[in-house]
């Protein structure tokens, strides 16, 4: 099968996932209540799959879709603000064509990048459980051994233990002390296996409060980008 294929047979089995009773309670009562300023829309409601070149060198991973931003749209990173602080970086980085994320079919394509997330359905309070984090897993897996990435940008802490568990798995010497996350940590694992960076996450509680930057955010992106040889 090709990488095409591969990935359009991990969407499928993404999207109709109902393993965790939990998420899938929340995402789909959010997208029958909906947010007010999107009233008039249709939500997704289903878990989100992955989105990006299938090329891609570059692996980003995040925690989770947003309740109202692709949990509503089905994308990924689409539709909020988060996604709205990354695409831009992405796009000055050159990694998009465009800087805006507005909805799925929006003409937003990615240049050697692929985005997907730890959990693929919106939880509560943005806030996985550990068992939701484990059902998730095979999916990651799969993407990883399909794309073969030559680095992961991991944006939060979950994302980036989730990275280097998954690493570890798949035989990379990981260092002892175990790598801790931090943002611009990067971590080497030496010839066959990607490099590890780790960014805050782009989320309003992130920027909002100086504690993530645009000037952070495209420092990390760029660090990750010429890890993937972009």
């Amino acid at each position: 099968m090709s990488v095409n294929s591969d990935l359009t047979d991990i969407t499928a089995r993404v999207i109709s996932c109902r393993r965790c009773p939990r998420l899938v309670e929340y995402r789909e009562e959010v997208a029958r209540t909906k947010r007010r300023a999107f009233l008039g829309e249709e939500y997704w409601g289903r878990p989100v799959p992955g989105f990006g070149d299938p090329r891609a060198r570059l692996l980003v991973l995040g925690l989770a879709p947003a309740a109202h931003g692709g949990n509503r749209t089905g994308r990924i990173f689409t539709g909020d603000r988060s996604g709205d602080w990354l695409f831009r970086a992405f796009f000055r980085a050159g990694l998009a064509n465009q800087p805006v994320s507005i909805r799925a079919g929006d003409g937003l394509k990615l240049r050697g990048a692929y985005v997907t997330a730890t959990v693929r359905c919106a939880p509560p309070e943005n806030r996985p459980l550990p068992p939701e984090i484990a059902n998730c897993r095979s999916y990651l897996e799969e993407e990883f051994d399909v794309l073969r990435p030559r680095a992961i940008l991991a944006l939060g802490g979950i994302g980036f233990q989730a990275a280097l568990s998954l690493l570890a798995e798949r035989g990379a010497p990981v260092p002892r002390p175990r790598p801790r996350f931090g943002h611009g940590a990067k971590v080497d694992f030496g010839a066959g296996f990607p490099a590890l960076i780790g960014s805050y996450h782009p989320s309003q509680q992130n920027t909002q409060t100086g504690k993530l930057t645009e000037a952070m955010l495209d420092a990390a992106v760029a660090l990750a980008r010429d890890a993937a040889g972009l």
